[in-house]
């Protein structure tokens, strides 16, 4: 009977594969649902997570209220609150009349937040309280309001590296996961490869009016022994181009090769050098980048003043030397041969300074510029050094009130609550 009630549910909302944890994530949405419990959908980009929540909602008592899907990730952080708990008119600019948020509209209902691990913090706790409470308020309103939702949950980060991290609350992720489902990422389906391939050219064959493409053998197992870090959108994609592009309907190795790139994004990590001397690391956002191009350039800048000084010191040596030994200046005809190899891109009588009194003052100021590159160099400071640093300072400046030293940084707030937790600066 559980194999037959699963099997229909592949067939009502096209679900291909036989995979035994496919079909242990469709046995668990079918139990879960005609519960109230709150679901997290967990699974890699592309394997099809906003199916499960659509199962639940079929399934639950709830079939025939609402059901709305957001997509935590898409909506701009200053926007979030207003959109999933509405707000009243004149809540913030634009703000030209009251509106209605989803945890309203969706009363009785299901409302599946996919990626939820996008969400800011302070989102978080009013996400947390209405799954505890039921309970929400409007932007820019005082008064409380009831709401009768059921949540499900998605998202393909690694939700305990997030709560570690501090980007996702504790209390949040365990109210969220009350019944986990995960989705087996495509390259744990080899044997669904080739059936997910072959619907995918049969409807394509049919959309574009033109004959299906078939694999071979050899090309059957060059597929199912490929990576697939896209998962079945990625697999899609390539039996559609296949599909348009080839004139040959049986496809070889050979031409599937052409479309199954080495490569893939977010295969390959991006590593710079570590300025701590530990070895190789991975930067997690591009402030980290951006830090480490100018302390970079700031060396070569340093190196490029020290080799400048140290050239002219030498040209200054020379043109004295040449000057002590022949004739008074004003002539060029008189000009020593070993002055006139120097290549200034100058006249000779601007080249011919006055040293009487600007030689020490010229290795004062080359001495000065030496020891300010041996200064950097002693210090090395990394990036954490000096992001702890700015973020104290900041902090500092505005008695510890985050908003204000959030704007200052030019950084989110969630992004610097994150940062303090990081550092364990929470006492500043």
């Amino acid at each position: 009977m559980e194999k037959q009630n699963i099997q229909q549910v592949k067939q009502r909302f096209g679900i291909i594969g036989t995979s035994p944890e496919l079909d242990r994530a469709i046995d668990v949405a079918l139990q879960v649902a005609p519960t109230d419990l709150s679901v997290l959908i967990t699974g890699e980009s592309g394997v099809g997570k906003e199916i499960f929540p659509q199962i639940i909602h079929q399934y639950s008592r709830r079939k025939h209220g609402p059901y709305f899907a957001v997509n935590c990730g898409s909506i701009p952080e200053g926007t979030i609150d207003s959109e999933l708990f509405g707000h009243e008119k004149g809540s913030f600019t634009g703000a030209m009349a009251t509106r209605k948020g989803y945890f309203e509209v969706a009363d009785k209902g299901t409302l599946f937040l996919d990626e939820v691990a996008e969400l800011p913090l302070p989102t978080q706790a009013r996400l947390l309280r209405v799954l505890e409470t039921g309970e929400f308020i409007k932007v820019g309103s005082s008064k409380v309001e009831k709401s009768d939702v059921r949540v499900v949950a998605a998202t393909n980060m690694n939700m305990v590296q997030a709560v570690e991290s501090g980007r996702f609350r504790e209390d949040l992720y365990y109210r969220l996961n009350s019944v986990p489902i995960r989705i087996p990422p495509l390259r744990q389906r080899k044997e669904d490869i080739p059936l997910l391939f072959h619907k995918f050219a049969t409807d394509f064959a049919e959309k574009y009016m033109i004959p299906p493409i078939s694999l071979t053998g050899a090309a059957k197992e060059m597929l199912k022994n490929y990576r697939w870090p896209g998962n079945i959108r990625q697999l899609k994609n390539i039996t559609e181009q296949i599909s348009i592009i080839e004139q040959e309907r049986i496809i070889t190795p050979e031409i599937l090769k052409r479309y199954l790139p080495d490569e893939e994004v977010g295969m390959v990590p991006i590593h710079l050098f570590d300025p701590k001397g530990s070895g190789q690391r991975t930067f997690a956002n591009e402030r980290e980048i951006l830090y480490q191009v100018l302390f970079d350039m700031k060396k070569d800048i340093m190196d490029l003043k020290q080799i400048v000084a140290t050239i002219l010191s030498a040209s200054g040596d020379k043109i004295k030397t040449a000057l002590a030994t022949e004739r008074p200046m004003g002539n060029p005809s008189l000009v020593p041969h070993d002055i006139t190899s120097l290549n200034f891109p100058f006249k000779y009588d601007d080249a011919v300074p006055d040293t009487s009194f600007k030689e020490d003052e010229s290795k004062d100021d080359d001495e000065e510029e030496i020891q300010e590159a041996a200064e950097y160099e002693e210090r090395a400071l990394s990036l954490e050094d000096v992001e702890k640093e700015m973020i104290v300072k900041a902090l500092e400046r505005h008695n510890g009130k985050r908003k204000p030293a959030a704007n200052d940084l030019k950084i989110s707030e969630r992004t610097l609550y994150r940062k303090i937790k990081e550092y364990k600066l929470e006492n500043l």
